[in-house]
């Protein structure tokens, strides 16, 4: 098998070591199904204790599963979830929402997929009218798919905002560590302290297999949650080898080791890439994507080597992407036949 050269995502890396051998270990002998094993239970246990004692926690295999079954299991058919127009519920989940969730989307415009009270505030206008969906619930995504950063400031305004007008907040937590890292700040922080109402957290795209949850802060939500999983067909037999992932992906600080290691070689490919000339890093890196200006030409050589998205054909302009398997030499490598591919063409 010829090894991919991937820039384009960070779920283009294998699972970690430590991961893969925490399911390994969870493969030895016959334990209870459907989360009633120990492994489960314990797993919940670790969680609460980055969490706090409240959370409740609900293991799922994929990330459109968690933001999909959250969302549905706090909304009716008739209420709306307010978003931003980059978010992935939006762009990225083949209109599951709608689909599986009977969840209206209401998309807001933003230039770097983040949201603020004001920008909310002119959706709210018809809370109480019969004739239109009603807002129940404001996602917002942390890190955004444009890879900019919420200030712990930032979500706390939200929060107070949306709880001020009887609205949820749900944050998409699928790289929620590599937010944390950059804003050194713990998991309870970023979301427990500040009040936020239910999170999907999600782990695959830092060293997991497949390892998502779902988690509800506020105690008076979810509670049909585990009917809705099973309904989802996302209630797994074998619910060990998913908590047995997390478990491990929390244990020792791994999931924060893995998403330094992925800021960090961001931060480097910005650095070297961006002096070369011709090459332009659009913005500030802030986590573990960055988005370039290249030649088209340029774009053209390095894609038979590398896998890469072109993000908008119109401007040229390239997301590259870091994970915690990235490692300084892939960085040095690419960016040097990066520098070879824009002076062929220039």
């Amino acid at each position: 098998m010829t090894e991919l050269k991937s820039f384009a995502s960070d779920n283009n890396s294998g699972a970690h070591p430590a991961i893969m051998e925490a399911v390994v270990q969870a493969n030895r002998g016959h334990l209870k199904s459907y989360g009633d094993d120990e492994i489960s239970i314990h797993t919940d246990e670790v969680f609460k204790e980055f969490f706090g004692s409240q959370a409740r926690i609900h293991y799922v295999t994929t990330g459109t599963a968690a933001n999909v079954l959250g969302l549905r299991s706090v909304t009716h058919t008739y209420n709306s979830v307010l978003c931003a127009e980059q978010a992935h519920i939006n762009n990225d989940e083949c209109g599951a929402p709608e689909a599986f969730g009977g969840i209206k989307l209401v998309p807001i415009p933003s230039t770097d997929g983040k949201l603020t009270p004001g920008m909310i505030a002119p959706y709210l206008g018809h809370m109480g009218f019969v004739h239109a969906s009603q807002p129940k619930v404001v996602s917002i995504t942390q890190p955004t798919e444009l890879g900019k950063l919420y200030t712990l400031k930032e979500i706390e305004n939200l929060v107070e905002f949306a709880h001020d007008r009887d609205l949820l907040v749900h944050l998409d937590g699928a790289r929620l560590a590599n937010a944390c890292a950059a804003l050194n700040c713990s998991f309870f922080d970023m979301t427990t302290a500040l009040d936020v109402d239910f999170i999907s957290f999600g782990g695959t795209k830092n060293g997991c297999l497949m390892g998502e949850a779902v988690i509800f802060l506020n105690p008076d939500i979810g509670e049909g949650f585990p009917y809705l999983r099973k309904q989802a067909m996302q209630l797994v037999s074998k619910m060990r080898f998913v908590s047995a992932q997390l478990e491990a992906y929390l244990k020792d600080d791994l999931w924060l080791r893995n998403a330094q290691n992925a800021n960090a070689m961001a931060r480097r490919l910005a650095e070297k890439a961006g002096a070369i000339e011709g090459v332009e890093i659009k913005g500030t890196v802030d986590c573990n994507a960055l988005f370039a200006h290249i030649p088209p030409a340029a774009t053209d050589i390095l894609l038979k080597k590398y896998y890469f998205y072109v993000w908008d054909e119109h401007d040229h302009t390239v997301r590259w992407m870091t994970s915690w398997a990235t490692t300084e030499d892939m960085v040095d490598e690419f960016v040097d036949d990066l520098r070879k591919a824009v002076k062929a063409v220039s």
